[in-house]
């Protein structure tokens, strides 16, 4: 079954050749420092303090993004993220609709961002600009709450290891998110580390596509994650799993749950967490869609 990519990723595209090209032939004059391309200061004192300003800035940052790395709330569902979800695994986030899928999974990636490694989020439901705007506002909602002051800053240093594409779900299929991958990565312009597949719907003909997936996984050495949408009304199965995920809870190393109860949604660790961890350490707050820790 053929693919058909939606006409918003285009200028994503467009910007990430733009950022390959600007790496393959910079000038002379341009020198590259952290992904970035910076114009070479001048000799003598001049040189001495601004580049004292610089570094100082870039030390600045570089403690913000470790102090955020270090409140990454999964920390208490299973140690890291890549700890989760090991080189060519799957993870999933489950919840019935509007629950906070999409802004959780987003938090497992902007921690992924700060420690510059590479995000590939394929969204069948949303457009770009819109699965933008979710990265946006969960980050200044953190940097509210962590009182984080260089937002845009930060926004600046990070926003280069993602990459956003889509796909209508009738078209979306392994062999052409494979060939957009294989594209991405021989042009050099984008090498994901992480996968998140946003939408995807789970039913009982969806096995043969995972194993697929889960092979294209193990031959990038990819960590992909997966949103999960249940339903209120479903019986879990056998294993305790939602019935979206118990058919092929054997391909899964780790799936987190968001459960609401009242006002309150707690995040629940089903497969892949410490063995002796409360079920309720944690909460999603309905109104930042954050994760709370205790």
């Amino acid at each position: 079954m053929g693919s058909l990519i939606t006409t918003e990723d285009t200028e994503e595209w467009r910007n990430a050749r733009k950022r390959a090209l600007t790496h393959a032939y910079a000038s002379p004059a341009l020198s590259a420092a952290g992904g970035k391309f910076s114009e070479k200061p001048k000799q003598g004192k001049d040189r001495r303090a601004r580049a004292g300003v610089i570094n100082l800035k870039e030390r600045n940052l570089d403690m913000l993004k470790n102090d955020l790395i270090l409140r990454n709330p999964l920390r208490l569902v299973g140690h890291e993220n890549e700890a989760i979800v090991p080189q060519g695994g799957f993870g999933a986030v489950l919840a019935r609709a509007g629950v906070g899928k999409t802004a959780l999974i987003v938090q497992v990636a902007l921690n992924t961002m700060l420690q510059q490694k590479n995000v590939l989020h394929v969204s069948l439901d949303d457009p770009v600009d819109k699965v933008n705007l979710w990265y946006k506002e969960v980050l200044n909602s953190l940097a509210n709450q962590y009182h984080v002051r260089q937002i845009k800053e930060l926004w600046e240093s990070i926003q280069m290891h993602r990459f956003i594409m889509t796909f209508k779900v009738e078209g979306f299929s392994v062999p052409k998110l494979e060939e957009r991958v294989k594209d991405l990565t021989e042009q050099q312009i984008f090498n994901p580390h992480m996968v998140i597949i946003d939408g995807l719907p789970f039913d009982e003909s969806l096995r043969t596509p995972l194993e697929g997936l889960k092979t294209f996984s193990e031959n990038h050495r990819l960590h992909l994650w997966f949103t999960i949408t249940t339903h209120r009304h479903e019986t879990p199965g056998a294993d305790g799993l939602p019935v979206q995920l118990s058919a092929v809870g054997d391909l899964f190393d780790a799936a987190i749950q968001l459960q609401p109860e009242g006002k309150k949604i707690y995040i629940r660790c089903l497969k892949g967490g410490p063995e002796h961890s409360d079920a309720r350490d944690q909460i999603l707050d309905p109104s930042t869609m954050l994760i709370q820790e205790p």
